[in-house]
């Protein structure tokens, strides 16, 4: 990750999730990271809608022109780009990685702007749909708005392995015959 806000919002993530492979939607308090506020979003995990942004910061929707709510995240990049950040965002709710892509794309005084994409996800819980967050930050001028994104360069960020805790090896002592044990590899 290069961009500062990016580096901020992963940590945070990453100190909320403990052991586990995702925090919880509702262990994410907005004002611990109260500055990166207008940077980040939460997506609703719709595929048919085109992963709707469920909220998004005010920087967010300066950049992307407007008001987000329920308007396609995928919508914002360029048609040919929105099969690869589909992918990436199934990849990072179903497999639950984070992900952080390189963004370009042109500004209205038609320079080219750089962005840099956090994608995290959330711990799924039972009834409840599937939604996961993320971080725009734009290097340079954040104050112009622009046009479709396009992906210059993404990759995944793997996870520590799981710890096993001395109640779950206690379990796996006793156990007899198939057992299958979620979370666990």
């Amino acid at each position: 990750m290069k961009h500062p806000s990016s580096r901020a919002f992963f940590a945070y993530w990453d100190e909320q999730r403990g052991d586990a492979r995702a925090p919880e939607r509702s262990e994410i308090e907005p004002g611990a990271v109260r500055e990166l506020l207008g940077d980040i979003f939460v997506l609703s995990y719709d595929a048919a809608a085109g992963y709707p942004f469920r909220v998004a910061g005010t920087r967010v929707s300066a950049l992307l022109g407007g008001d987000l709510r329920n308007r396609s995240f995928c919508a914002s990049f360029k048609p040919d780009g929105r099969r690869e950040i589909e992918a990436i965002i199934a990849v990072v709710a179903e497999e639950m990685l984070a992900a952080v892509a390189g963004i370009s794309a042109i500004s209205q005084d038609g320079t080219r702007m750089q962005l840099e994409l956090l994608l995290l996800p959330f711990n799924p819980r039972a009834y409840t749909p599937l939604s996961l967050t993320g971080l725009l930050a734009p290097f340079g001028r954040p104050h112009l708005m622009i046009g479709e994104l396009e992906i210059t360069s993404w990759r995944y960020i793997g996870h520590a392995p799981q710890k096993l805790v001395p109640r779950t090896l206690r379990k796996l002592a006793i156990a007899r015959g198939l057992m299958v044990y979620e979370g666990l590899s």
